[in-house]
């Protein structure tokens, strides 16, 4: 445990609102990949937040899950489907991660920290689906369920209808305009086998020309594309 660590464990406490039995446990969520010590011989990382991330993103789904039953017992699965599609994406944890004041406790290594990577949503994403793990871990689904619902409560309470699928809603946009369909394409792909980051480009073409594009990253091409087509509908309806 270097010298930091009882400031960070304070800190952490206070922002998630759990007392850590394991301590470690913290810490280890808080640690990027880039800051984790190596395995001798491997590639592996030792001590790094991607298990707890693992796990925490299983246990936020059933919570948000469970959450959404009993908010709205009018709602069919389709309804709440795209709820929880929503709650649980990476802008929404990015959001979240960022209003809770996660972003400056993450241990990162000195390189990434000057390449911003502090910022990232892909990073802060995980992060906090790690200390979601960290916390059910040390205190049960009960400690997990009542920061999640914390934590959560002005995300869900702002979803006043289920929300469109970011997809289906940016085609029927561009066919309502007589534009054809959306065109999607993967343009990179980053990380390790393991955990791959996809970045993916939809645009928007008219008679002229482009009319509008927007990139997005994620752990999957679908999620990429849906959080590509979700920016780009915020362009359109602003222009």
């Amino acid at each position: 445990m270097t010298a930091a660590a009882p400031l960070l464990i304070d800190a952490g406490e206070r922002i998630l609102g759990h007392r850590f039995a394991r301590p470690d446990l913290l810490i280890e969520a808080m640690t990027h990949r880039s800051a984790a010590r190596r395995a001798p011989g491997t590639s592996r990382s030792l001590g790094s937040n991607e298990r707890l991330e693992f796990i925490g993103d299983r246990v936020l789904g059933l919570v948000i899950a469970e959450w959404l039953i009993e908010r709205f017992a009018h709602e069919q699965e389709g309804e709440l489907g795209r709820r929880l599609a929503q709650l649980v994406a990476q802008p929404a944890l990015a959001a979240i991660a960022d209003a809770i004041g996660m972003t400056e406790m993450l241990a990162v290594s000195p390189g990434e920290a000057r390449a911003g990577v502090k910022t990232r949503a892909t990073v802060t994403a995980d992060a906090l689906e790690a200390a979601i793990g960290a916390i059910y871990l040390d205190g049960g689904l009960d400690a997990a369920r009542g920061f999640i619902r914390r934590a959560w409560e002005p995300a869900l309470t702002a979803q006043r209808v289920p929300p469109k699928d970011a997809k289906s809603a940016l085609q029927e946009w561009t066919l309502a305009r007589g534009l054809g369909l959306p065109r999607y394409s993967v343009t990179g792909r980053s990380g390790p086998p393991h955990q791959p980051v996809f970045s993916v480009l939809v645009r928007i073409d008219g008679p002229g020309g482009t009319l509008g594009e927007a990139s997005a990253e994620a752990g999957s091409k679908r999620v990429a594309e849906h959080e590509a087509a979700a920016r780009l509908l915020a362009q359109v309806a602003r222009a």
